[in-house]
């Protein structure tokens, strides 16, 4: 199988990279590279996978040291005119589209980011493989579409249409896009809704990253809506095979397409898991507890159901486990490249 994975730079993008290349398919892997946090901490990803930075070029493809069935491109999806040349040589069976503009914070800031990025990319992805046709397109999409919804555990068949934040609606956007190229030209699609993703080469502007860093080296974390805020934090190994399995089972039928949660199960409060960190670092957290950050949600809480009963899967790695994995990698990473986490 012959996959394209966007963000290959980014936290799930590289994960899922390192995956199925171990798994024997061929892989091209596309990033942008952009500064939305440290780039060193997307090259350090990168040279995980056996790309050198020195080697990365625009539009220039680098083969894996480690893996040469795996390939690197740096390029833009705003660039429909590569986009559509990249389709039209490399023959895709599977599009795993996992580049975005992430950070719902960040969309208030930087709305322009959010279009450019997750509307125009994805815009560009669903035109290639409709003239480009392949087996399936996996998506990313985000429990943030949930928005403030009262109902609790959030079903993919809940009311997703009042985002309280620019980064949710994109993610809506997207999910509407897909529905409809399914629809239209018969492609067949899967969306999946990550909840609140953590562990080893996390994002650091992700609040998991950031208590662990503060709490290892005595830094104070800010706890939002004063810690009362809950997560269905899930841990990367259990997205990583949920993808796999979903992007084995293409959907089928008159509009083939599909959006599955993956989450972790029940929420865990803030100031639990904050506790969790302290258990495992041996470290006592230094706590400012802050009003709520506008776009914000009080909690997620995952449905996985559907995931379940129809591809039999379930995520399973419980928090304790999940954040040794974490603190570990920590440990290491900061050891290896002698420097804190980059965080901005």
């Amino acid at each position: 199988m012959k996959i394209l994975v966007t963000g290959a730079a980014g936290f799930i993008g590289f994960h899922t990279v390192k995956h199925f290349a171990e798994k024997g398919n061929r892989v091209v892997g596309i990033d942008n590279i952009n500064t939305y946090y440290d780039v060193e901490l997307k090259y350090a990803r990168l040279a995980e996978t056996g790309i050198r930075k020195e080697l990365i070029k625009n539009h220039q493809s680098v083969e894996s040291t480690m893996n040469p069935i795996y390939r690197f491109i740096k390029a833009d999806l705003q660039d429909k005119v590569f986009i559509d040349k990249l389709f039209a040589n490399e023959h895709f069976d599977v599009v795993c589209h996992l580049a975005a503009q992430a950070g719902v914070r960040h969309s208030i800031e930087n709305p322009y980011a959010y279009i450019n990025s997750n509307i125009i990319g994805f815009m560009n992805i669903l035109e290639a493989c409709r003239f480009y046709p392949v087996k399936h397109l996996v998506y990313a999409s985000s429990s943030s579409v949930y928005g403030m919804n009262k109902k609790v555990p959030y079903s993919e068949s809940d009311q997703v249409d009042s985002p309280v934040s620019l980064y949710a609606a994109s993610k809506r956007s997207n999910e509407l896009m897909a529905h409809t190229y399914s629809k239209l030209y018969n492609i067949p699609v899967t969306g999946v809704r990550f909840f609140t993703v953590y562990g080893p080469w996390g994002r650091p502007d992700m609040a998991p990253f950031l208590f662990m860093d503060s709490i290892v080296n005595q830094k104070p974390i800010k706890g939002f809506n004063y810690g009362k805020l809950s997560r269905a934090f899930t841990y990367i190994d259990d997205i990583i095979e949920g993808l796999s399995v979903i992007i084995n089972h293409a959907p089928v039928g008159e509009i083939p397409n599909k959006i599955y949660n993956i989450g972790a199960g029940r929420p865990v409060q803030l100031l639990d898991f904050i506790v969790a960190i302290e258990n495992v670092t041996g470290k006592t957290a230094i706590k400012q507890m802050v009003e709520m950050q506008p776009g914000d949600v009080y909690q997620t809480y995952a449905d996985t159901t559907a995931l379940e009963q129809e591809l039999h899967y379930k995520p399973h790695i419980s928090i304790l486990e999940g954040i040794s994995k974490l603190y570990n990698w920590h440990l290491c990473y900061t050891k290896n490249f002698e420097r804190e986490l980059p965080f901005n």
